[in-house]
């Protein structure tokens, strides 16, 4: 095997906290990881994993060498990046990103990437909840929301805020609440698509609050919440991108803005920065220009 792809496959362990997850990562068999790492530890004659039912965590030796690892390869992707004799990329790439984000703004992307790129293969997994990258297979993530504490590297793209709309129809007939406390007084549709107690939070005064909300109509996605918010039969609170359209043109309009929480991050995340391949660090690239230049994601 290859010496540097023998570091590559040890600091693959180490980021992705086992040797199953390393696999996956690395689109290898479990027992060439394994095989790998065994021979690593043989050849130079030291113990740099330590191995328990459960976890595994690097000896002393494994962290040092963990860290010149990591400068060198890094240092080889930048020497073949200098070159500019890449071949042309090709190969599967699979994205995936939140249902009604990725098919308005993250399925243009793609199809612009594919026409840059013809010779890459692109598989596009929408879901609202937060796969797995590694258990998935997947190698680029759009995130809406704070991010939890992980190994995997994100670069911010924007931001969305969480608006409280309803049509004028309904408005002109129910009145238009003033105060968080007013939307007892109203018909909730709730949207469902994520599991969430039924509390929604405001700002007031600086100071959070928070209003337990009881739906007349609950939906387990937004657009049909929308489809009932634009038809009058209630209040509902979508993502800002999710209702651009329809408070531009005057089908929503927006309540009580001066309570809205604080705006979601959005990100582009990638499981790793090391031993990503050509056509991942493409696609980041395209990606985060693309999505940064929405107006969209500046709520």
């Amino acid at each position: 095997m290859d010496r540097l792809d023998e570091l590559a496959i040890f600091v693959a362990i180490l980021e992705a906290g086992s040797l199953a997850g390393a696999a996956k990562r690395l689109r290898r068999s479990a027992p060439a990881v394994t095989r790998a790492l065994s021979g690593l530890e043989e050849r130079l004659g030291l113990r740099l994993i330590e191995r328990t039912t459960r976890n595994l965590a690097p000896t002393d030796a494994g962290r040092r060498l963990a860290e010149q690892a990591r400068r060198l390869l890094a240092d080889y992707d930048e020497a073949l990046a200098a070159t500019g004799t890449d071949r042309p990329l090709r190969g599967r790439l699979r994205v995936t990103a939140p249902v009604m984000f990725g098919r308005k703004h993250v399925t243009p992307l793609i199809l612009d990437f594919m026409r840059a790129f013809p010779d890459i293969r692109v598989e596009l997994v929408l879901s609202d909840g937060n796969l797995d990258l590694i258990e998935e297979e997947l190698d680029v993530a759009i995130r809406i929301g704070p991010l939890p504490d992980s190994g995997l590297v994100a670069r911010r793209v924007g931001q969305v805020g969480r608006y409280l709309v309803a049509s004028p129809g309904y408005l002109a007939l129910r009145g238009t609440p003033s105060t968080p406390e007013d939307l007892a007084d109203h018909d909730i549709i709730l949207s469902t698509a994520r599991p969430r107690p039924p509390d929604w939070r405001f700002l007031v005064d600086g100071r959070e609050r928070v209003v337990r909300v009881v739906p007349r109509l609950s939906v387990s996605h937004i657009e049909p919440a929308l489809l009932a918010a634009r038809d009058g039969c209630g209040i509902t609170r979508p993502l800002s991108y999710q209702v651009a359209d329809d408070l531009a043109a005057g089908t929503l309009v927006r309540l009580m803005p001066h309570t809205e929480p604080a705006p979601l991050p959005v990100h582009v995340v990638v499981p790793t920065a090391r031993l990503m391949p050509g056509r991942v660090r493409a696609f980041l690239d395209h990606a985060v220009d693309g999505l940064s230049a929405l107006a969209v994601l500046r709520g």
